[in-house]
């Protein structure tokens, strides 16, 4: 059989057939170490991915959540404390900056390199 079939076999049974009994979700780490431990062979996040996408799987992302978390006294922190202690924002006009505007030949020393030529293309 081929080893994209027998993978694509391996990940249908869920993580919990291969250890993972946190949560059923594959993450391209997951994958990539599941890879080492079956085919003794060494496969980057990335790549564990690519191949994932390849057999019509997705990675997943795992929710990672405290089992003590308060979920109440969460919201009443961000209702109460975080808006008293978060910054206003800034407008995008007045951090904004752009590497590909045109410069303006007034501001072009009158010596630089191609200064009589300057001309605007429209």
């Amino acid at each position: 059989m081929a080893p994209g079939v027998v993978l694509a076999a391996y990940l249908e049974q869920g993580p919990a057939a291969h250890g993972w009994v946190e949560d059923q979700v594959w993450t391209g780490a997951r994958v990539a170490t599941l890879i080492g431990r079956k085919f003794h062979v060494s496969y980057s996040v990335w790549g564990a991915t690519r191949l994932m996408h390849r057999l019509g799987f997705s990675p997943q992302v795992p929710a990672r959540r405290v089992a003590e978390r308060d979920e109440q006294a969460a919201q009443v922190w961000k209702e109460a404390t975080w808006a008293e202690v978060r910054e206003p924002g800034r407008h995008a006009e007045a951090t904004s900056a752009s590497r590909t505007r045109q410069a303006s030949p007034d501001g072009r020393p009158k010596d630089a390199r191609g200064a009589d030529a300057a001309t605007h293309r429209s």
